[in-house]
């Protein structure tokens, strides 16, 4: 009987082979990578906001009482309103001066600003920018605002707008007068779908 003891394995030149093939796919896919990375940052803050606009006028009309969603520069008790603030607060009262309060009083009655929740940027979205026309939105009982409120979400780093001929897919949050919010992309104008502005 023959006795055939064949090795398998690969060769020195087909491992060569098959790294430079990975390495030339890698590099062909890196800065492809890199900016669906900025797009989704861009994305999970836009909804953020979204989400937090939402919340604040949903528990306006939950608890028949006016609340605020409010753009902070910081969570901590020196905050500020700011229209270019990419943390967001949402309260019965100003949050100003008071965004880590732990809104309880020694007798356990509620003192200002109640707060119903809060977003740090750092959660999940850095690098990306938060334009507004106006630092905050407040929600009546029926849940209407007192004004509109227009939300601009940008991310410098992964590059310009689609709008202005860039990369990168921005977006906005609307709040119009009757209290309807939605997410639209300011590339495209309004033409009935969900996507235009």
């Amino acid at each position: 009987m023959l006795s055939t003891s064949r090795q398998r394995g690969f060769t020195v030149i087909e491992l060569m082979v098959g790294i430079v093939v990975l390495g030339l796919l890698l590099a062909l896919g890196g800065p492809s990578f890199s900016q669906w990375l900025h797009n989704v940052r861009l994305r999970n803050m836009s909804e953020a906001v979204l989400n937090g606009i939402q919340l604040a006028r949903a528990e306006a009309v939950r608890r028949n009482a006016q609340v605020r969603f409010q753009l902070v520069d910081n969570l901590t008790n020196t905050c500020a309103l700011t229209t270019a603030g990419p943390n967001w607060v949402i309260s019965m009262d100003s949050a100003a001066g008071a965004c880590a309060s732990t809104n309880m009083a020694d007798d356990a009655v509620p003192a200002a600003p109640r707060m119903v929740q809060s977003r740090a940027a750092s959660d999940g979205s850095s690098s990306v920018v938060v334009a507004a026309d106006q630092s905050s939105v407040v929600f009546n009982g029926l849940g209407r605002p007192t004004a509109t409120l227009t939300v601009n979400v940008t991310n410098p780093a992964g590059g310009a707008c689609a709008a202005g001929g860039g990369p990168m897919r921005c977006l906005r949050i609307a709040v119009t007068a009757g209290g309807q919010v939605r997410m639209c992309d300011p590339r495209s104008s309004f033409d009935g779908t969900s996507e235009g502005c």
